[in-house]
């Protein structure tokens, strides 16, 4: 059922609008705009019925918040004293249409409907053009490499067939944000979306997790279940870390991709489902078959399409887009206007390889994000261990590196190496100091014994 949020101060219109409404949408009513804007990124409507005045606040001023927490929201604004120059202010400022009040019940129920009808239009024309001519983005994924591309119009051509998909890549590497394109974006969307970690759930529950159990089964199977299987009949499970998944529960599942049943634990009842399953891991599944740990005709099984995710180290002309995408996005959570990169910073996001991939990207911008004291992110505002790792291994800040010659004393290699990392940091002696692991007080003397007055 579509959403509606109605945002008045008086309580007898909300109470109507309400009672007009609720035969056909889930509607949800405020009288205070701070408490109307929380709802409506807690419930992310479909509509928002907003009113121009609400006590002593404008309306209008309220367009622009919920549109950053809801941006795919129809506003209608509603006031009781409309002239042309309010409502074309509405409308520039997002609005989706005017009425004034008393509200005639018949034309807000048409303008709803066009509302939603002209959403859907631009949802489908969104998703014509995202085919003819790709983004740099798909279903939450970002990028604009060619082996991203590659990735968008592979999960466009598979998303809607029930073969099953085996995704493969480094920890980090995005895999469940690809099983949750395969679903959504495909004919299945409307059935359910299951996630289960196969990692993080003891052998002894695993199975029943899976395919339920019938009360009395063991001990504490109080209650019977419905396994993961049945609750996500007709739809998607996405099953990670399956390279961690017992020989004796392989067998078991391979069975539901042949048979495509189950049988709860405890029962004799056979159960049919109908279930797509991508499965992932960060393993060579490969090896694990050769190496007897993971059967080969269930390998065979899940691999049926596979999807090999690159590490970011390998598209690093992606990360300006991932750096801009993560800083918008912790900006606007952390309730931070919007942010810039100092060029060292910027040098450094640009040059780190990564290793945890997405994921450690995602945490190093939340971090700066939350820790910056002004609208430009520093060096120093950056995780000090990752720049220590960077530095200190090849010692190079963007395209600048430093070269140690065969045969020079370590005096001379340490005098080097200190101002070499002084220049990459334009003679910021704090962010130096961190950056080589000694105090400020330290670097002074160094650079005292190295007769450099001038950067004291």
């Amino acid at each position: 059922m579509r959403k509606i949020v109605v945002i008045d101060d008086e309580q007898a219109i909300c109470t109507s609008l309400m009672f007009a409404l609720e035969d056909e949408y889930q509607v949800t009513a405020i009288t205070e705009p701070r408490i109307g804007i929380e709802k409506v990124e807690d419930i992310q409507p479909d509509v928002v019925l907003l009113d121009m005045r609400i006590k002593d606040v404008d309306g209008l001023s309220l367009i622009e918040p919920i549109l950053s927490v809801q941006p795919n929201a129809i506003i209608i604004v509603m006031t009781a004293y409309g002239t042309i120059e309010t409502s074309v202010e509405a409308l520039k400022r997002g609005a989706f249409h005017y009425l004034t009040k008393p509200i005639n019940i018949d034309e807000l129920k048409i303008l709803i409907r066009k509302g939603l009808d002209y959403h859907c239009l631009n949802e489908k024309v969104e998703k014509l053009e995202a085919i003819i001519h790709p983004k740099d983005s798909y279903a939450g994924m970002i990028g604009k490499s060619p082996m991203m591309k590659q990735l968008f119009s592979l999960i466009e051509r598979i998303k809607n067939i029930p073969s099953h998909v085996l995704i493969t890549g480094e920890s980090g590497t995005g895999k469940e944000l690809v099983a949750r394109a395969l679903h959504y974006e495909g004919l299945r969307s409307s059935y359910p979306y299951s996630v289960l970690n196969c990692a993080a759930i003891p052998e002894s529950l695993l199975e029943s997790e899976l395919f339920g159990h019938e009360k009395g089964s063991f001990t504490g199977a109080i209650t019977a279940k419905e396994g993961i299987f049945e609750r996500t009949d007709k739809g998607t499970l996405f099953l990670d870390e399956i390279g961690e998944m017992s020989l004796n529960l392989q067998v078991k599942l391979l069975r539901v991709i042949q048979e495509g049943e189950i049988t709860p634990v405890g029962s004799g009842k056979v159960k049919k489902v109908d279930v797509r399953i991508i499965a992932a891991t960060n393993r060579d599944l490969f090896e694990e078959v050769k190496n007897g740990k993971f059967r080969e005709d269930l390998f065979y099984r899940l691999n049926v399409i596979p999807i090999q995710l690159q590490p970011l180290r390998s598209r690093m002309e992606d990360v300006p887009l991932l750096v801009e995408h993560f800083i918008s996005l912790y900006s606007k959570k952390l309730n931070r206007s919007a942010l810039e990169l100092s060029h060292q910073a910027k040098k450094w996001l640009f040059s780190y390889e990564y290793p945890g991939n997405i994921r450690e990207l995602s945490n190093i911008i939340e971090y700066a994000v939350a820790l910056s004291d002004d609208d430009v992110i520093q060096l120093e505002d950056l995780p000090l261990s990752q720049v220590k790792q960077l530095t200190s291994s090849s010692m190079e800040l963007g395209s600048d590196m430093i070269v140690i010659r065969p045969g020079i004393s370590l005096a001379e290699a340490e005098k080097e190496i200190i101002l070499h990392t002084l220049k990459q940091n334009e003679n910021h002696r704090k962010n130096t100091a961190d950056i080589l692991g000694i105090s400020e007080r330290t670097l002074r003397e160094k650079l005292k014994q190295y007769s450099v007055a001038s950067l004291l």
